[in-house]
């Protein structure tokens, strides 16, 4: 069967990905007991078991939690490899953010329930912001901003990256991502670039911090990748060749299911899945 047309120009590429109709979807990472972390992220962080399921054939399993249903909220995707009961989270990834009401009830929870806090509640340095970090059973950071009701609480995933400038021309032109703020901290040695596709106070973002003098970062093992909804996998892809990306996965449907997918490598080797939109609508029935 012959695939679509993904022959675009440039400006073309760039025009189409401003008008797809993208959203992150979730975010995959590996833990080493998928029932300790379902307890914990259930009765200490506050997020529902959206689904979960075990595939034997392939010797994984895999369970979706988050604070809303998946058509329309940002979830985490955790998925456990039989026998495997330990992964290195190495020194690129950095954390996920979640918005809370009340950072300090929602830390004392975390204690009473075992949790590990490395930060205490507090503001942030050189701002007002309520934060704390906390760690899951398997290592991964949580920082935890004290804000008002929202209607996506799990709304940040923060990775390190060697170029701040060539990261966030990457993401506005391959991913269609805006910039929605960006900040230098010269005292500290570090800058951050956040970016999304709708504001962060209603939407789950990509915070991206730049380190000075740190080109590269060991990425571990254990954290996978995002996805991202789009309506055409194929013009995705191209568009990513386009802006110096690279294909991981050419785009086409999932052997089995049908639903159609592309994944990439950013500049610095992040790994990002783009699921078509209709395909994974089809799937959530």
């Amino acid at each position: 069967m012959a695939q679509p047309s993904t022959a675009i120009n440039q400006d073309g590429a760039l025009e189409w990905v401003k008008k797809d109709h993208r959203r992150l979807l979730h975010v995959v990472y590996r833990v080493g007991d998928v029932d300790k972390t379902i307890k914990f992220y259930t009765e200490c962080l506050g997020m529902k078991l959206l689904r979960k399921r075990d595939i034997p054939e392939e010797r994984y399993t895999n369970a979706f939690l988050g604070y809303g249903p998946e058509d329309s909220h940002f979830v985490v995707e955790l998925t456990y490899n039989y026998g495997v009961d330990k992964y290195d989270i190495g020194t690129a990834f950095g954390h996920f953010g979640i918005a809370v009401e009340d950072v300090s009830k929602t830390v004392e929870l975390i204690k009473a329930k075992g949790g590990k806090v490395t930060r205490e509640p507090g503001p942030v340095k050189g701002g007002n912001t309520v934060i704390a970090f906390i760690e899951d059973p398997d290592g991964y950071k949580f920082e935890l901003m004290e804000r008002g009701p929202t209607p996506e609480p799990l709304c940040q995933v923060m990775l390190r990256v060697g170029d701040l400038d060539r990261s966030i021309d990457f993401y506005e032109k391959a991913f269609g991502m805006e910039l929605l703020r960006k900040k230098d901290n010269p005292k500290y040695k570090y800058a951050i670039a956040m970016m999304g596709y709708g504001p962060e106070d209603r939407s789950a973002v990509l915070e991206l911090t730049y380190n000075y003098g740190v080109k590269e970062y060991d990425k571990g093992n254990a954290y996978a990748q995002i996805a991202i909804g789009t309506d055409d996998v194929y013009k995705t892809a191209e568009a990513i060749k386009l802006y110096g990306g690279k294909i991981s996965r050419e785009p086409g449907p999932l052997p089995g299911i049908n639903t159609k997918i592309t994944a990439c490598v950013d500049p610095d080797g992040w790994k990002t899945v783009f699921v078509d939109n209709i395909d994974f609508a089809k799937e959530l029935e």
